[in-house]
């Protein structure tokens, strides 16, 4: 199936038809042929990620360079599978890595200046917009702070931190945005909680409500405590890590999310899988003999995820 230009073209049905997309992150091959391999079993659509740190690392410290590297990869292998692929830019916090991936093909880029006062959030985005809408791609900001939010915070604290959906209609009628990252309780990496994870649904209900576009859950891995335990047992030292359960991800698609971000469990199974291999397997000295098995740790996460997110059989 031919490289999708434009990611509204899998967000707008999924949203539509109340449905989450996987958005996985890459640095290498390895990682965009598992996700690949995973997602054409489920026959579902996904959307590829990089950072800039990975565009950074493909490009041997040129993001630039990177950026097209990536790009010419994920195309060449989206038009050789029956499955709708399209190519993200993850948190792009200034112009010079938004307009590198611009040029390099990119479906969509992501701008996020959620650190800056509502105003001047705005200002960036509707800059970038203006860009990323000439060149024929849709664009993702993200409004409110990401950072785990428990039972136990007060209001005053919960609305310090988390999307005003009053605040989020008007940003979406001034920058106009394709879609949107509204900070409801996640957060980044392998520890997003120390009590239980709890999302503020009806807040995300209302910003869907009042905006009408794809809402994106960043922060959303879940890092299953089989996998961590895997990876622990052949000499990872990784604990206290907790992610957003599998009920919590369905729950949050129900209210809205379409686009959900999994890097950190990726990353996990990758870990997992390569330290097993490393451990049963001593005297290999051919690399790929142990990126195998980290591969396939990282399709079945794939596979896991997309049946989570209900995109099975959406292609």
């Amino acid at each position: 199936m031919p490289y999708v230009k434009n990611t509204m073209e899998i967000l707008g049905k999924a949203n539509k038809e109340y449905y989450g997309v996987g958005a996985f992150n890459i640095n290498d091959m390895e990682f965009l042929y598992a996700i690949v391999n995973g997602a054409v079993k489920e026959n579902a659509p996904i959307i590829i990620e990089t950072s800039e740190g990975a565009m950074k690392y493909a490009g041997n410290g040129d993001p630039a360079l990177g950026a097209q590297v990536l790009a010419d990869m994920v195309k060449r292998i989206a038009d050789e599978v029956p499955i709708p692929i399209a190519l993200h830019l993850d948190h792009g916090h200034d112009m010079e890595h938004v307009v590198a991936c611009i040029k390099a093909g990119y479906s969509s880029v992501m701008i996020d200046a959620s650190k800056y006062p509502f105003e001047e959030n705005a200002r960036i985005t509707k800059e970038i917009v203006k860009v990323a809408h000439a060149a024929g791609i849709s664009v993702e900001a993200e409004l409110g702070r990401l950072q785990g939010v428990e039972d136990n915070v007060s209001v005053a604290e919960r609305d310090a931190v988390l999307i005003n959906p009053d605040e989020a209609k008007k940003f979406v009628e001034i920058t106009e945005v394709d879609f949107l990252a509204p900070a409801i309780g996640t957060s980044h990496g392998a520890f997003k909680f120390k009590g239980e994870a709890k999302l503020d649904f009806e807040r995300l209900q209302k910003v869907k409500e009042l905006t009408g576009l794809p809402m994106v859950l960043h922060g959303a891995s879940s890092v299953p405590p089989e996998i961590v335990e895997e990876a622990n047992k052949y000499g990872a030292n990784i604990k206290g890590a907790k992610g957003v359960p599998f009920d919590v991800l369905k729950e949050a698609v129900k209210y809205g999310i379409n686009k959900v971000n999994t890097d950190t469990d990726l990353r996990m199974a990758f870990l997992a899988g390569l330290r097993k291999a490393l451990h049963d397997d001593p005297a290999q000295f051919d690399p790929r003999k142990y990126f195998k098995p980290a591969m396939e740790m990282v399709e079945q996460a794939v596979i896991d995820r997309i049946r989570i997110l209900g995109s099975s059989g959406k292609a």
